[in-house]
């Protein structure tokens, strides 16, 4: 397999240190010829591989668009980001992701700037908002850059989006200003490989496609020699190698939407997650995977055989309230709590089982829960972001007994305040949570990620844990990509 030799380190600068701190920096971006090529994994395992090989490496992606984000210091960065980070062996921070934006509608976002809600820009049309966002991201990247060896970039969708060129900040833009090497990735099992990734390298500006310095097919199943002569005629025509064929696995972290509508579960028991259309935060319930019969729940027949309901996080609660009660999931919850079957709410799922949703400050809107449990939501002008751990009072009730007096460690991002009344018993401090009948409502999120509980909830403990699964991903990289080609970026 021929390899072409990586470019040049570019020369970063801190900002904070000035012109006395110079390093020595590779940069590579991992783009995709489409939305769920790979790119997050992929980004992620090179970073374990490298980090693995002793290289000081950290991700960065100039704007994420998701549900699923996670807490760090300064305020609330992508989930993908975050584990990358970890992958990378550094803290996750808000200049990994310095611009998340976080779905609404099919017409709006909620903007996140740095770690914080920008209600400005969240306001804004979407093509006016480029020139408020590029200082914010190279500014992110640059310090990301002074602390590392490489810095793995990932793209966004497809960086031959042509009919979105101007406002595109996330690929070639930022792979200009941080002088970057470019790998595309393509999803094989979805068909049509090398037309998608002929199609991107011909798309890209001229002066754009010596960036382009591989090619990688993801999700492949099969004899690989079988490929032949795809990737030689792909190389004859663009002048780039197919560096990897890399399988299809059960790699073990959380799609990027948190979403994957077919997950491969462990089986045993029942695990029914309802996936309204705004829900969020979808990525803490992986670990389930490992450990239950998972499945995703959007209708009433999904709910039927649950032992276990969870009522996720919501980005928009009244939208995903009218959508539970459009289905008829309403109808269901009712009668599960009604016949006893524990129910699991998180975050915007504790407002949308309880009673009124009071918006004084127009944050998203107001709106009459299900009521199946007695409270009332007033959501705050300021977003609560934050880890916190908190201690299941002894006293809990079933289904949720083997909870008591245990330790939890999680984090908070929501607007709401609920307050809640009898019969409802509080099981955490400082309103964290509480149960009434067979709900256990909570505000904290990431409860499937601490194995202990995990257990407790499904009765296994997951296979793998996080280190684990970043050794496998490092394996993946090391086994399928080209060698002399990792090498080559893992050199000075």
């Amino acid at each position: 397999m021929s390899c072409v030799p990586l470019r040049r380190p570019m020369l970063a600068f801190h900002s904070s240190f000035g012109w006395s701190r110079l390093l020595l920096m590779k940069a590579l971006m991992v783009a995709g010829t489409s939305s769920w090529a790979g790119k997050s994994l992929m980004a992620t395992a090179l970073c374990a591989s490298l980090r693995r090989r002793g290289v000081r490496v950290a991700p960065f992606k100039a704007q994420n668009m998701s549900n699923n984000a996670r807490v760090v210091v300064g305020g609330e960065i992508g989930a993908a980001q975050y584990f990358q980070a970890l992958a990378a062996g550094v803290e996750p921070s808000t200049d990994h992701n310095p611009v998340l934006l976080k779905p609404e509608s099919d017409t709006s976002s909620q903007v996140v700037v740095d770690g914080q809600v920008d209600w400005e820009l969240s306001r804004m049309a979407w093509r006016e908002r480029a020139p408020r966002l590029w200082g914010a991201m190279t500014d992110a990247f640059d310090r990301v850059a002074s602390t590392v060896d490489v810095v793995i970039l990932e793209g966004a969708g497809s960086p031959a989006e042509i009919n979105l060129a101007d406002v595109d900040l996330v690929n070639l833009r930022m792979a200009r200003h941080a002088e970057a090497d470019m790998l595309v990735v393509c999803d094989i099992d979805r068909g049509g490989a090398f037309a998608h990734l002929y199609g991107t390298w011909v798309l890209l500006p001229e002066e754009d496609r010596h960036r382009v310095q591989g090619f990688i097919l993801n999700k492949f199943r099969g004899d690989a020699a079988l490929l032949e002569p795809g990737p030689s005629q792909l190389e004859a025509l663009t002048g780039v190698p197919t560096i990897g064929v890399v399988p299809l696995v059960q790699h073990g972290l959380p799609d990027e939407d948190g979403a994957d509508p077919h997950p491969r579960s462990a089986g045993g028991k029942r695990v029914r997650v309802i996936r309204g259309p705004a829900a969020s935060n979808l990525d803490e319930w992986w670990p389930l995977l490992q450990t239950s019969d998972f499945r995703w729940a959007t209708g009433p027949s999904d709910l039927a055989d649950a032992e276990l309901i969870v009522l996720p996080g919501s980005k928009a609660v009244a939208t995903d309230l009218k959508w539970i009660r459009l289905t008829g999931i309403d109808r269901v919850l009712l009668a599960a709590y009604e016949r006893n079957t524990p129910i699991l709410a998180v975050c915007g799922g504790v407002q949308m089982l309880g009673g009124d949703i009071l918006d004084p400050h127009g944050v998203e809107a107001a709106a009459s829960g299900l009521g199946l449990i007695p409270t009332v939501t007033s959501l705050g002008a300021t977003k609560r972001v934050q880890h916190r751990s908190a201690t299941f009072a002894d006293s809990v009730r079933e289904p949720w007994s083997d909870l008591g007096g245990r330790t939890i460690e999680g984090y908070e991002i929501r607007f709401g305040e609920t307050s809640f009344g009898d019969p409802a018993v509080p099981v955490l401090p400082d309103g964290l949570g509480f149960t009434c009948g067979s709900v256990l409502a909570v505000y904290l999120h990431g409860l499937a990620e601490m194995p202990a509980i995990t257990n407790l909830l499904t009765g296994r403990a997951p296979t793998r844990s996080l280190d684990e699964v970043f050794e496998g991903l490092a394996d993946l990289v090391d086994d399928a990509v080209d060698r002399t080609w990792l090498a080559k970026l893992a050199s000075p």
